[in-house]
């Protein structure tokens, strides 16, 4: 029996960032969606289609010194998530994860939804960078599509 779109996903955020092996990736569950949405509403975007989701991002607003703390690696992606405080003026946006359904792939799906995020939490915040931690080549070059599109100035983690 073929897997579902869910299934899919899951697997998907697996294979990519092998959350399940590291403790210091965010592990995506109940928990820290409810984390995620009380920073903003805009965190978390999915697309789907009539077989379920073929497409997540999920973002992260933060400030720009647990940015610098990130970028250096004196915290982890968890830690940049449980130190940022829900009553901030957040000036970054942490790329933090974007899945697409290899069928769905090179649409456009990340992009729109990256961006109707980013809009969300700007009519909030004064957002002036971006920052990603790439795991992929197609995830590095989309964090310098977005930055390019949105003007943001744009931070990398290279650090593992």
């Amino acid at each position: 029996m073929a897997l579902s779109n869910f299934e899919r996903m899951i697997q998907l955020a697996d294979d990519v960032f092998a959350t399940k092996s590291d403790p210091n990736q965010l592990d995506v569950n109940q928990e820290v969606i409810e984390q995620l949405q009380l920073l903003h509403p805009n965190t978390v975007s999915e697309e789907v289609n009539e077989d379920g989701p073929i497409a997540w991002v999920l973002v992260i607003p933060t400030t720009l010194n647990l940015m610098d703390q990130f970028i250096v690696g004196s915290i982890s992606e968890n830690e940049l998530l449980s130190l940022t405080p829900a009553d901030a003026t957040f000036n970054v946006i942490y790329l933090c994860s974007a899945l697409v359904l290899d069928e769905f792939r090179r649409t456009g799906i990340t992009q729109k939804l990256t961006l109707a995020a980013i809009a969300g939490i700007k009519q909030n915040h004064p957002i002036t960078h971006l920052l990603v931690w790439p795991f992929t080549p197609e995830g590095d070059l989309t964090a310098a599509h977005i930055a390019k599109v949105t003007g943001l100035n744009l931070m990398k983690r290279i650090i593992d």
